[in-house]
């Protein structure tokens, strides 16, 4: 109870300076791996502190080290991302996006805002914990191939290396106060799918001179379908969301463009179906007398939190939130680069509420996204809590 009354009264000690923070990074935000001014903004607050950190991992990554009694008995991380979408915002508040066609509307802002936050409180704690907290900023989890990757390529997970990593992310179908838990496989691994169907066009009233690509890429579509039906349980979702067939009413197109995404939640199987994806794409194209390029991007892997430590975050979470503010969650196709991490070292990726109770919500990547504020708090206040009672676990 002494920890928890502690940072309660440190969160409320920072909260005012945390929402400045807050709204001057949502008033100025940048795209994955060009948040040059936000990472120079995050190190001088660091600098503020008196803080040793590294910056230019991944070019715009910034990792600072908050070092307790014995810095080198545990080490365990905290990650925020800090870069925003390519959407024009429409709200009318006075921190609004100063940058056209740029905004925080899916939260990074306060995920950013909120790790410094715990970086103010962990600094006024540190005689009283022993080990090393590592607190990564990250650039680039909205573009393939993801900061989180990067950063591990160039060694973020190394000197020191950590025993367990942590991440909240905003919620808006929470409540402020409130926060969200999945043990086990949580989010999807995704990779994007670009077709390219080739073929003679020609006269659309001619169809034993040409190629009717069209109707290839149709059938194409309708056949892929097929796949996720065959999953064995296993989510699976494959979409295709853009077909360009530059034709007329009367003609048809030497090709047909086709880009989608596919999802699911276990590699073996993902593995599986990108061998199908191409085979049934061949298949029906040399059936038309056509050709088919398939070209899948693999993306981020599936999310997977670690079981034991997940566990004891959900009961850490109850200590400070209180039982009816700790809810559980469903699986989900979305994904997130920090599923890098968690196939690298034991993690827990939770979920923040962060909509005023009885009011509606935007959903996130809306361009009227925005959160209340006072769930901020929530957001400091428990991932200290979680930090330190981890770290003495480990």
């Amino acid at each position: 109870m002494e920890l928890k009354n502690k940072i309660k009264d440190l969160t409320e000690k920072y909260y005012s300076k945390v929402i400045e923070i807050r709204r001057y990074i949502h008033q100025n935000p940048e795209l994955s791996f060009c948040e040059v001014q936000t990472s120079a903004y995050v190190e001088s607050q660091l600098k503020n502190l008196g803080i040793t950190y590294q910056k230019g991992i991944a070019k715009t990554g910034v990792v600072a080290l908050i070092e307790g009694k014995k810095p080198s008995k545990r080490v365990i991380a905290l990650r925020a991302d800090m870069d925003a979408l390519p959407v024009e915002e429409k709200t009318d508040f006075s921190y609004k996006s100063t940058n056209k066609g740029i905004m925080h509307a899916c939260g990074h802002d306060v995920h950013t805002s909120s790790l410094l936050g715990v970086i103010f409180i962990l600094n006024e704690l540190k005689d009283s914990f022993e080990g090393t907290i590592k607190c990564i900023f990250q650039p680039g989890e909205e573009k393939l191939p993801g900061g989180a990757k990067q950063m591990i390529d160039e060694g973020v997970l190394k000197n020191p290396t950590p025993e367990f990593i942590l991440a909240q992310h905003v919620y808006p179908e929470l409540t402020t106060g409130k926060a969200g838990f999945k043990s086990g496989i949580y989010m999807a691994s995704t990779d994007e799918l670009y077709l390219t169907v080739k073929g003679k066009g020609g006269h659309g009233a001619m169809p034993e001179k040409i190629t009717n690509t069209v109707l290839t890429a149709a059938k194409i579509i309708t056949a892929l379908q097929e796949i996720p039906k065959n999953s064995e349980n296993i989510p699976t979702v494959l979409t295709i969301g853009k077909v360009i067939a530059n034709g007329a009413t009367n003609v048809i197109p030497d090709e047909v463009n086709m880009e989608g995404t596919f999802r699911t939640m276990d590699e073996n199987w993902r593995a599986i179906c990108h061998g199908k994806i191409n085979k049934t794409a061949q298949e029906i194209a040399s059936a038309m007398g056509a050709t088919a390029e398939v070209n899948i991007k693999k993306g981020y892997p599936v999310l997977i939190n670690h079981d034991k430590k997940t566990q004891k975050a959900i009961e850490y979470a109850q200590m400070f939130l209180g039982k009816e503010n700790v809810e559980m969650l469903d699986k989900r196709m979305t994904s997130e680069d920090f599923a890098y991490f968690s196939q690298q070292i034991p993690a827990t990726f939770y979920r923040l509420g962060t909509t005023k109770p009885g009011t509606d919500y935007y959903p996130l990547h809306s361009s009227y996204f925005n959160v209340d504020e006072e769930s901020i708090k929530t957001g400091i206040g428990l991932m200290a809590f979680l930090s330190l009672q981890i770290l003495n676990e480990c």
